[in-house]
């Protein structure tokens, strides 16, 4: 196996001499880039389009480059995503190889593509299974999964007889165990374990034949000697490219924007296709949201500038469907070390919303990530989005203008807590943007289901795949007495064996039901991109009712206060019955463990001409979270976002009654409960069938 090599040369030079610091990189690593192309491609021409194109875009990408990760794996990135392009492209036939190549090839060619990445990087190319898994983007626990089962089908189609017999609880141990990492404990647990399993035995036996045989192979590829002609037709090539570019100096930036759309067009239309695709746009797209849109082809790149009183706004793409219209932004304070975010509320409008978007639709909203790690790296910049209603045409020219900016104030830690938002700070200006944009298509699916929660009967009605969220439509029955179900908050929904969470913020309650008796609501999940549903499970997490449980407790001012009564369970107190301008009643519970209720329903009643009042109310309680942990609202931050499904329970409530009759005072008689609201927790999971 060709050994890994850490690049020990200075970025800074390759920057400052551009293509032919690069090209002279290459000439110095050109043997292992040349085993490396080989796994993909197979005659001479391929491979001096390979290093030709991959030079030309590596100095393109330079100034992007982040130095958290090496040069050579960075390079190697863009290099593999080359590979496949040509790989592609039928125009460049392959010519004859080696029996011994054809072997390798012929079983690498079978394998899933994940499986044939992991193999060659880390057999072929000698990357750590950590460089590899940076490069995949994946956990290393998982290039340990690809590398077992790409080796065990290696192992099939190479001929070395049936499939792995021994135990499967050690087959994750097989590569770390030949390969000598595994750690001194487990060492010497599975030596023991092989030491008494003749299966195991055979299995590893096995293993270990069909790794030495690839290092064989791989080793058999390193000895094949690059062409002496090779880098000298590509510094011709280079050098043809720079003479043409200096004849058409006046035209260079124009052909260079040609390149970049062609280049965009090439992706959006699939010819660059496969993982590589997702490692090309890792090291062009910091946002992670954004990079899955972009790689699905859901969206372009804008990058839209503007910039006032040293604050530049950049809009860096934009994603439309029938759901919302997501803007990408990123906001740079050039002046100071501030941090911006735009909010969707305050200081923003659509110029021209009324034609062109649709105003009956309700808008979503995002919080800021303020935790985002790429958020934290400048203290001057700032990258989030925000969603504007969807579009009512299938394309147009959005005409944004922003005149205020919210100024994150405080410590990044300090952020989440309501004390951030008491003494907000803002920043003013004018930014204006023509943001070009194309309603992607949704798929809409029928649902005919029904289930009951708490004898209370939901109906599932539809679900709706748009490339910005995962929207399932349901209905909950009202027609009962003594319990209804306010709200129904869901957990995930899973579709294909794939689970997309759902969107705390992403509840929302549909006008004109076509039953009386039903009440239709729309729950947002995160986005599937595309996937045709072939068996939907969806997972309640929780639902909020309202129980009917009347009760009447008398009331008289002349009696001493505090008094209690049991109700559902509890001893709630009757802390104050106080008549007055205005007259105070004050009721508590502060004991919440195992409270059947959150907060009470009920009404204070006066008697004679004094009946008729109005009421304020002043209430106390406490967060809690599913485990019953409690958080101190009065003690910032509560990381309200972070708790496992949040709920308030009412711990005082205060109220004071003023007749109508101005002067008058109201003489309180009964407190009368109608019931109370709970949430109750879930972890049902209902099968749904597509109609």
């Amino acid at each position: 196996m060709i050994p890994a090599k850490i690049d020990p040369i200075s970025i800074t030079p390759i920057r400052e001499k551009g293509v032919e610091s690069i090209l002279d990189w290459f000439e110095r690593h050109k043997q292992t880039f040349y085993i490396l192309g080989w796994s993909y491609l197979s005659n001479q021409q391929q491979m001096e389009e390979l290093f030709y194109q991959s030079i030309v875009k590596i100095h393109k990408e330079l100034p992007r480059f982040k130095s958290e990760t090496s040069f050579e794996t960075w390079v190697t990135s863009i290099f593999i995503h080359i590979c496949r392009e040509i790989a592609n492209d039928s125009s460049l036939q392959a010519s004859e190889e080696s029996e011994q190549q054809k072997n390798l090839f012929k079983a690498l060619d079978q394998l899933k593509e994940y499986e044939k990445e992991a193999i060659v990087l880390t057999y072929v190319k000698g990357l750590s299974h950590g460089e590899t898994a940076q490069l995949l983007q994946v956990s290393v626990e998982k290039i340990k999964e690809l590398l077992f089962s790409g080796i065990q089908l290696i192992k099939k189609e190479m001929g070395f007889g049936l499939p792995f017999n021994g135990c499967k609880e050690y087959h994750k141990d097989y590569i770390d165990y030949l390969e000598k990492t595994l750690d001194r404990s487990k060492k010497i647990g599975f030596e023991k374990h092989i030491y008494h399993c003749q299966d195991c035995q055979e299995d590893l036996a096995t293993f270990q034949d069909v790794m030495l045989t690839m290092s064989n192979l791989t080793e058999g590829i390193e000895d094949f000697h690059v062409p002496s002609d090779f880098m000298e037709n590509v510094k011709a090539r280079l050098a043809e490219k720079e003479k043409h570019r200096q004849l058409k100096n006046k035209k260079r930036k124009r052909m260079g924007t040609v390149f970049a759309s062609v280049f965009a067009l090439l992706v959006g239309i699939e010819v660059l296709t496969g993982a590589f695709t997702n490692i090309y746009y890792s090291w062009t797209e910091e946002d992670q949201e954004l990079r899955a849109y972009l790689q699905q082809d859901l969206g372009e790149r804008l990058n839209l500038e503007a910039e006032n009183n040293g604050v530049k706004i950049k809009i860096k793409s934009a994603i439309a469907d029938d759901v919302q219209t997501l803007l990408f932004y990123e906001i740079e304070d050039t002046a100071e070390d501030n941090q911006y975010v735009i909010n969707n509320y305050e200081g923003i409008s659509v110029e021209n919303e009324y034609d062109i978007m649709n105003s009956n639709a309700n808008q979503m909203y995002y919080p800021p990530d303020l935790e985002s790690e790429v958020n934290n790296e400048k203290k001057n910049v700032f990258q989030g989005k925000i969603s504007l209603l969807p579009l009512s045409k299938e394309k147009g020219t959005i005409k944004l203008k922003i005149t205020q900016l919210q100024k994150l104030i405080g410590d990044p830690s300090d952020r989440n807590s309501l004390r951030a938002y008491e003494n907000m700070e803002y920043g003013t200006g004018e930014w204006s943007f023509e943001i070009p944009v194309t309603k992607q298509p949704s798929i809409e699916y029928a649902l005919d289901d029904e289930t009951e929660v708490e004898g209370v009967p939901i109906r599932f009605d539809k679900l709706t795949i748009a490339p910005t969220a995962t929207i399932l439509q349901y209905s909950i029955n009202h027609a009962q007495s003594g319990k209804r179900i306010n709200f129904l908050n869901f957990d995930n929904l899973e579709v294909n064996n794939k689970k997309v969470k759902a969107d705390l913020y992403g509840n929302s309650f549909l006008e004109s039901p076509l039953d009386m008796n039903w009440s239709s609501f729309q729950a947002h999940f995160n986005p599937l991109f595309g996937e045709k549903p072939k068996e939907v499970n969806v997972q309640f997490g929780s639902i909020y009712l309202t129980i009917e449980d009347p009760k009447t407790i008398i009331l008289d001012a002349a009696q001493e206060y505090p008094q209690t009564f049991e109700y559902s369970g509890s001893t709630i107190s009757i802390d104050k019955v106080e008549v007055g301008l205005p007259s105070k009643v004050v009721i508590s519970n502060h004991n919440i463990e195992k409270r059947a209720y959150e907060s009470l329903q009920f009404n204070i009643m006066g008697e004679g001409e004094n009946a008729t009042t109005s009421m304020e109310m002043n209430s106390e309680g406490v967060l809690v979270d599913k485990n019953g942990t409690e958080y101190n609202m009065d003690i910032n931050p509560v990381p309200y976002e972070e708790i496992e499904q949040p709920r308030y329970l009412l711990t005082v409530q205060g109220l004071e009654l003023r007749s109508d009759n101005a002067g008058e005072k109201v003489i309180p008689t009964r407190l009368e409960i109608y019931g109370y609201n709970t949430t109750k927790y879930l972890d049902d999971v209902v099968k749904i069938s597509l109609e």
